[in-house]
């Protein structure tokens, strides 16, 4: 039986544990319907997301022409090269590509941006409180970060928050040929970059990523621009999403929020939780099964397609106490929102780190932010598989800068919390 669901109501992403945990009712593998993607199965509990996950051999990115699991007949060329990335990837693609790109993250010392990204965070509202914390904040943050690792030019971030946006909105047939035209500019935009650090050189991820292909690493042309993409877009398109719905969820839940604000030694604890809770990556790339195989009790048949729904491994009930609670003191804490398996999110680290600098800094300088609407105001982005609020508009009363000056001089600390 096809379960109806619209993963892309208002409804479902206003209150997901209600609508994952009648999914979970039917099934731990269920078959619906998919925007684009079309007929498939989902998987509705941890233990059948992880078998799916780590099972590359029975649930595979590719079919057996090698072509990409989910990408449609009607998509352009220049869609497929950009989508043809080690997120698509079965073995061994995936480990050639990832090793390239490991090499790479290895010469750049993530952790070691903690200074730089905390003094990002305070100079986006040096001067005044952002009206939309989505658009002036939550977006501009991360973009800032990963474009700084690539080595991107600064004057060249508009464009990138353009495009970001034209790719997050995608209601309609003309949302979706806005999205088209974003991905051909930003694919010609790229390919400019690598050709000019392979010229001239330059710091950041596309210079040492050129340094790796010129030192003679297996990967195309058209691999480095996916790959320059990739990082680019999931380096900080998920994490705008982390940030704002974390946010909104402290505005909601101001008890939170003070016990957070009194000791900003527990903010890597919380942002664990805000990834489970917010769990803004929903869904994984669609798989083809490619034998007959049964998962948690459900049989799959080879052909079949299977998206793992990273939301409801991390409100499975099996897992979490009360998973359907934000506890900002969960421990441990056993979210997949990063995957599992060989995919495993590469920007794991930059991703935590960013949304604890974002935190702090934002509560720090304005301990008095609240909505500016009521939150049943608050829209989500109709873009199936991520969670992301349209708009976040807050206010602010005073500023607490010599807090902030005084949280800088604490001494360094890890903002990673240990599970």
């Amino acid at each position: 039986m096809t379960v109806r669901l619209d993963f892309t109501s208002e409804a479902f992403f206003r209150d997901p544990p209600k609508a994952i945990a009648k999914l979970r009712m039917s099934a731990p593998v269920v078959a619906t319907r998919f925007p684009i993607i079309g007929n498939v199965w989902i998987t509705t509990t941890h233990d059948a997301t992880a078998q799916v996950l780590k099972d590359g051999a029975t649930f595979t990115l590719r079919k057996e022409d090698g072509d990409i699991a989910g990408f449609r007949w009607w998509m352009p060329r220049f869609v497929r090269t950009i989508a043809n990335n080690m997120l698509t990837m079965d073995e061994p693609d995936h480990t050639r590509l990832r090793s390239i790109v490991d090499e790479a993250f290895r010469r750049r010392a993530i952790v070691a941006m903690e200074p730089r990204i905390r003094a990002i965070a305070d100079e986006l509202f040096a001067e005044e409180c952002p009206a939309d914390l989505v658009e002036r904040y939550a977006r501009i943050l991360p973009l800032a970060v990963i474009s700084e690792l690539l080595g991107l030019p600064l004057a060249d971030r508009p464009k990138f928050i353009a495009w970001a946006n034209a790719m997050t909105s995608l209601t309609n047939a003309v949302s979706f040929f806005r999205l088209l035209f974003a991905v051909r500019k930003m694919r010609a935009y790229l390919e400019q970059q690598l050709q000019i650090a392979r010229v001239q050189g330059g710091e950041g991820l596309i210079a040492e990523l050129v340094q790796v292909e010129r030192e003679g690493g297996q990967i195309t042309p058209d691999e480095m621009v996916s790959m320059v993409f990739l990082l680019l877009g999931a380096g900080s398109e998920t994490t705008t999403h982390l940030i704002s719905g974390s946010v909104y969820e402290l505005l909601r839940n101001p008890e939170l929020r003070d016990w957070l604000e009194q000791d900003w030694s527990r903010v890597g604890l919380a942002v664990e939780e805000f990834l489970r809770f917010v769990s803004p990556v929903q869904f994984s790339k669609p798989r083809y099964v490619r034998r007959d195989v049964e998962v948690e009790g459900v049989r799959l048949k080879k052909g079949d397609r299977v998206m793992v729904m990273l939301a409801a491994a991390n409100m499975d009930p099996a897992v979490h106490d009360r998973p359907e609670t934000l506890d900002l003191e969960r421990k441990p804490n056993r979210h997949i929102s990063f995957g599992t398996g060989i995919h495993f999110c590469l920007g794991h680290q930059l991703a935590r780190i960013e949304a604890a600098c974002a935190l702090e800094a934002l509560f720090v300088r304005w301990p008095k932010l609240s909505l500016a609407v009521d939150a049943a105001e608050i829209r989500w982005r109709k873009r199936p598989g991520l969670r992301a609020i349209a708009k976040l508009p807050v206010r602010a009363e005073g500023r607490g800068t010599e807090t902030i000056a005084r949280s800088r001089t604490r001494g360094d600390r890890s903002l990673i919390a240990t599970n």
